[in-house]
């Protein structure tokens, strides 16, 4: 069981701003290239981008500040091999959407 107010991931004490202005990004912070493919509500966005030379299908949430949009940690990065799954899934999806409405 996790103890009260302590990071699930991450690891170390130290504040996510921290640890990010040490280099330590992981798969959930967007790149700087990263395409935009979808725009799926105001603050909501899917986009391809290449990672340490991998490339991930990112769906997540956004924030603005001062004027630009920015990526909160609310989100998945899928590897190619999950988003093919995925993929090849959404027939089966829709289906059971269609049973639970």
């Amino acid at each position: 069981m996790w103890g009260k107010g302590k990071k699930r991931f991450g690891g170390g004490g130290e504040p996510a701003a921290k640890r990010q202005a040490a280099g330590d990004e992981g798969p959930s912070e967007p790149a700087e290239d990263g395409t935009v493919v979808a725009e799926i509500s105001k603050n909501k966005k899917v986009s391809v981008r290449n990672w340490k030379g991998r490339v991930f299908v990112d769906l997540r949430e956004f924030y603005v500040k001062d004027g630009k949009s920015l990526p909160t940690r609310k989100g998945i990065s899928l590897q190619l091999d999950q988003w093919k799954i995925l993929r090849d899934n959404i027939k089966a999806i829709d289906e059971a959407i269609k049973e639970n409405t």
